[in-house]
């Protein structure tokens, strides 16, 4: 994304490429329901959500958009089957749909998890 690296996260998705930006809309929709008091962040030129450690992450892309859930990923690797993955992160080409409920549900679970965690941590 050309220009000055965005401050926030609506910035970042109004300077995102256009074809991102409905899905990046959308992410952040789902996100800001799961997690409506986390702080919103932009690190490394990414959004994230922070509660209080990192909670997940989401980004454009040449032709697709990410989802970062940290462990949620593996958790719900079966489901995932069939949606294109990396280690870390649920990659979305513009012209597919979100899978929506899947992305609920997998900030739900990683939200759950860091809210049950003892102590600090980055992830």
């Amino acid at each position: 994304m050309p220009g000055k690296p965005p401050t926030t996260i609506a910035e970042y998705i109004r300077n995102a490429p256009a074809g991102a930006r409905p899905h990046l809309n959308r992410l952040y929709a789902i996100l800001r329901n799961v997690a409506p008091n986390a702080q919103e962040a932009i690190k490394w030129g990414t959004p994230f959500f922070v509660e209080p450690r990192f909670l997940f992450a989401f980004s454009a892309h040449q032709g697709h958009v990410s989802f970062a859930p940290s462990e949620a990923l593996e958790v719900f690797r079966e489901e995932l089957k069939g949606h294109q993955t990396t280690r870390y992160t649920l990659k979305v080409p513009f012209d597919e749909p979100l899978p929506e409920d899947l992305i609920r549900r997998m900030a739900e679970y990683r939200l759950r998890t860091v809210t049950e965690r003892e102590g600090g941590g980055f992830w």
